[in-house]
C-alpha cells in the first residue's frame, strides 16, 4: 500500500521528468547521429534522413570555429568560477560580519541584478559599452586612455563584467545562508580565545563553507559552459563576437541560420558531454580530498 502511494505522488515528477528533460535529451542525441539528404533544385523535390554515424561529430570537431569556441568557453570558465565563488565568499563575509551599515539593504541591492532577464541586462550593458553612449569612455580619455570596450580585444572581458553582475548576488546568498547555519558558539568560543575577524573568517566560516562553495562551482561551471544571452545580444554591436563566439552560439547558428538540426544536435551533446565531465569530475576531485 506505501509503495503504490509513493508512485501516485511521484508518478507527475517522473513524466514531466520524463518529458521534458530526459526526451529531448535523446531526441537529441538520436539527431545528432543522422543526416538530411535534399532532392532536385534547392532541395523543393522532398527530403530523406539517414543514418550518417559519427560524421556529424566529426564535422563538429574539424570545424576550426567550433573548437576555437570551446577553447574560449574553457578559459572563461577557468576565469569565472574562482572569480564567481571569491567575489561571492568575500561579500558575504563582509555582510555576516557587521562591516556594513544596512546589510539587508545591501544584501538586496547585490541580489537585485539576478531578478532582471539576461537578454535586458546585456542590452543595457551594451549601451554602456557602445562608444557613442558609455559613459565610460569619457572618464578612460581623460586619463588619456582609448578604449572600446565591446572591441576584440576587450569584449570577452565585458561579458564577464554582465555575468558577474548578474549573478554574484545570487551565490552572496547562498554563502550567506550557510553562514547563518553555523553555530553561534563557535562564534563565542573564538571570541574567547582571542580571535578576531579574520581569524574567525579564515579558521571558522570558510571552512564550514564548502558545501556552499562547492554548490557555487558546479552551478558556474555548467552556466560558463553555457554562455549564450550576453553575446547573442552584443553580437549585432561588437566586431569581436561571432556567430562561432561559443559552442552553444555555433549550435545556435548551424541550427536556424544554416538549417543543419543533426550538426547542431552533435555540438550540443559535444558540449552537454564536456560539462558533465568538468563537473562531476569536480565533484569526484572534491569527495576524495574530502576523504
Amino acid at each position: 500500500m506505501r509503495k503504490r502511494t509513493a508512485a501516485v505522488f511521484l508518478a507527475p515528477f517522473v513524466l514531466l521528468f520524463a518529458g521534458f528533460f530526459v526526451a529531448p535529451i535523446l531526441y537529441a542525441l538520436a539527431q545528432s547521429f543522422t543526416a538530411v539528404e535534399r532532392s532536385g533544385l534547392l532541395g523543393l523535390h522532398g527530403q530523406s534522413t539517414r543514418f550518417a554515424g559519427l560524421a556529424n561529430y566529426g564535422k563538429a570537431l574539424s570545424d576550426p570555429g567550433f573548437v576555437e569556441s570551446l577553447g574560449r568557453i574553457l578559459l572563461y570558465a577557468a576565469i569565472m568560477v574562482p572569480l564567481m565563488v571569491v567575489g561571492s565568499t568575500v561579500l558575504a563575509l563582509i555582510l555576516e560580519a557587521g562591516m556594513a551599515r544596512w546589510p539587508r539593504f545591501f544584501r538586496t541591492s547585490f541580489f537585485l541584478p539576478y531578478g532582471i532577464p539576461g537578454v535586458i541586462a546585456s542590452i543595457m550593458w551594451g549601451f554602456l559599452y557602445a562608444p557613442g553612449t558609455s559613459p565610460f569612455t569619457p572618464v578612460f580619455a581623460a586619463f588619456g586612455i582609448e578604449t572600446d570596450l565591446l572591441g576584440p580585444g576587450t569584449v570577452f572581458w565585458s561579458i564577464m563584467n554582465i555575468v558577474v553582475w548578474l549573478f554574484v548576488g545570487y551565490n552572496m546568498l547562498v554563502v550567506v545562508a550557510q553562514l547563518q547555519s553555523i553555530p553561534r558558539t563557535l562564534y563565542e568560543a573564538a571570541r574567547i580565545d582571542g580571535a578576531g575577524r579574520w581569524g574567525v573568517a579564515w579558521r571558522i566560516q570558510i571552512p564550514l563553507l564548502r558545501p556552499a562553495l562547492v554548490l557555487i562551482t558546479v552551478f558556474t561551471i555548467i552556466g560558463s559552459l553555457q554562455l549564450f544571452n550576453e553575446p547573442l545580444v552584443l553580437l549585432q554591436l561588437s566586431s569581436g563576437i561571432s556567430t562561432t563566439y561559443t559552442p552553444t552560439l555555433t549550435a545556435y547558428h548551424d541550427a536556424f541560420n544554416s538549417n543543419d538540426m543533426a550538426l547542431a544536435a552533435a555540438e550540443s551533446i559535444i558540449l552537454a558531454l564536456v560539462t558533465a565531465v568538468l563537473s562531476f569530475g569536480f565533484l569526484r576531485f572534491v569527495g576524495r580530498g574530502r576523504r
